[in-house]
């Protein structure tokens, strides 16, 4: 037995999407399903599914309601293996994009949209170059990790960082080191985390702050995808890991390359501690419809 479902293609700076509107919260993804979708060759093809759901049609969504009512839609992420995850910097972007042009939400110009994750509830507002998401408060992981990777010449340590969903960054000699990790293999991490963690490495440009802004560069793999052309909220933990490297006198915000663009981080001080913002650009490439086998 098979099912035909419509599905819309996205991108935020090379960070792929297959994105399917169940608003009712009717269709029962699985994860054998969800990898056949982002099956580079025999699928559509992309990093991760977003599935478009009404908040009060799922256990997760309806908690988030009642932190935030106005939180209509909640963003079903999985990974392109199938796995879930608590958010996507990049995907919550694309989200709100197809939400907007599919009329299922309006976001005027100094107005909020707020999208319902794992994570919690996370605002939504217009910037020049796309959107940008309050990825709401972080922490740093105070235990070290050691981190191995393959034609990384030695173990690094790294630095955990949470921003809705675990991260570790390390911090490589140059380009040329950068360049040389093959991230087709998954890191090593020890300790390992029980759920995993998405490992960022990065390299800052010479100079690291021109008139106040930090700039980065950054490879990433991403737990249960591989290594992805962009990572939103990595970049966000990666500028929060250099930050905290650079100490007190670093700026709070920054630009950080990837292979498929530049994104940009804000760290902001609010009433319950500081946040951290990302912005970039969401594009919806392509529409159609799929066979989805049972």
């Amino acid at each position: 037995m098979s099912q035909r479902v419509a599905f819309t293609k996205g991108h935020g700076t090379g960070n792929d999407f297959v994105i399917i509107a169940d608003p009712d919260g009717a269709l029962e993804l699985r994860p054998e399903q969800v990898a056949a979708l982002c099956d580079r060759n025999f699928g559509i093809g992309a990093d991760g599914v977003l599935r478009v759901v009404r908040s009060k049609h799922l256990p997760e969504g309806r908690a988030q309601l009642t932190e935030e009512p106005a939180a209509e839609w909640f963003m079903d992420y999985r990974n392109a293996d199938g796995s879930l995850a608590e958010m996507c910097g990049n995907g919550i972007r694309v989200f709100a994009k197809f939400l907007l042009e599919h009329g299922h939400a309006v976001l005027e110009p100094g107005s909020t949209l707020p999208i319902a994750t794992r994570a919690g509830v996370r605002d939504v507002t217009r910037s020049a170059g796309g959107f940008q998401v309050d990825l709401g408060r972080w922490r740093l992981d105070p235990a070290e990790t050691l981190v191995r990777a393959r034609d990384l010449p030695v173990a690094r340590p790294g630095q955990g960082v949470n921003v809705g969903n675990p991260h570790v960054v390390v911090a490589v000699a140059d380009d040329a080191e950068l360049d040389g990790i093959d991230l087709a293999y998954p890191p090593l991490l020890e300790p390992r985390p029980a759920t995993g963690a998405n490992v960022e490495f990065v390299v800052p440009h010479d100079p690291m702050i021109v008139d106040g802004v930090g700039a980065i560069r950054m490879r990433v793999h991403e737990r249960g995808v591989g290594e992805t052309l962009s990572c939103g909220s990595g970049v966000a933990a990666a500028a929060l890991a250099v930050r905290h490297w650079a100490g007190p006198a670093a700026p709070d915000q920054w630009r950080v390359d990837v292979a498929g663009g530049t994104l940009g981080v804000r760290m902001f001080p609010t009433e319950e501690g500081e946040h951290v913002g990302l912005s970039g650009p969401a594009v919806l490439v392509y529409s159609g419809t799929i066979t989805l086998r049972e």
